[in-house]
């Protein structure tokens, strides 16, 4: 496949954003591309020094998420 791949389909490729036929693409470019190659590791550095980011939500704001679903859903009619 004779296909240009830029820094922002590696970074999805990386975020695994990407569609099978896509992670495929890129992945035969990379064993073919060695400048590919070498932005894929330059970004692969950058991805494990960010922090990594867990999200956990306090009780409250999960029981009003809750409260909130209970007010707006729509009751099924029978």
């Amino acid at each position: 496949m004779d296909r240009k791949f830029t820094k922002n389909h590696l970074i999805k490729f990386i975020y695994k954003e990407t569609t099978v036929a896509e992670t495929m693409a890129i992945n035969e470019a990379l064993n073919e591309d060695f400048e590919l190659l070498e932005k894929y590791h330059e970004l692969m550095q950058g991805y494990h020094q960010l922090p990594q980011v867990k999200f956990n939500p306090t009780e409250s704001s999960i029981q009003s998420i809750l409260r909130h679903s209970k007010q707006t859903s729509v009751e099924p009619q029978h």
